[in-house]
């Protein structure tokens, strides 16, 4: 009976995230807020949006809007490969797909192993960073915030697409 409370308040005191790659930052994203990781697929283009949302795709007969972070994030364009993915996240009863580079794999985080965000860790805003987690020896992935993750335009932008694709 102590070994499954031990467990218990083990599995309170960490973070379960899957582990995406965009150039050669590592980042993480909740588990518990993504729905699945898709293949990349056509995506119909939207005329009238930002350059990162690429459009949208049907995931079983759901309008979903995509947006590629590299884009989102201002790294450099990057042609999609077989290892490109879409990750379907589910923000404000919303779900969108954000385009990665990779994805590697998904990891146990211990709360106590997560740091607040040093200002020069990564290319992307602060306000996009959760925090930092150290894992194993020397590797750090940045935790993202995926509330924060779209604007207030990529909000309306999203909403936009949504309602349009219903009719």
């Amino acid at each position: 009976m102590a070994e499954q409370i031990q467990k218990d308040a083990d599995k309170l005191s960490e973070l379960q995230m899957v582990v995406a790659q965009l150039g050669e930052e590592e980042y993480g994203i909740p588990i518990l807020q993504i729905q699945e990781i898709a293949l990349m697929t056509n995506i119909t283009k939207i005329s009238g949006m930002p350059s990162f949302v690429k459009g949208v795709i049907n995931l079983r007969g759901k309008i979903v809007p995509v947006i590629d972070l590299r884009e989102r994030f201002g790294f450099e364009k990057k042609e999609y490969t077989d290892k490109t993915r879409i990750v379907i996240v589910q923000i404000e009863k919303q779900s969108v797909g954000l385009i990665v580079d990779s994805v590697s794999e998904v990891i146990r985080i211990k709360l106590s192993d997560i740091d607040s965000v040093p200002s020069t860790i990564s290319q992307i805003g602060e306000e996009y960073i959760n925090g930092v987690a150290k894992v194993g020896n020397n590797k750090l992935i940045i935790l993202l915030n995926i509330e924060k993750l779209l604007g207030e335009l990529d909000k309306v932008s999203v909403k936009k697409i949504s309602e349009s694709r219903k009719e």
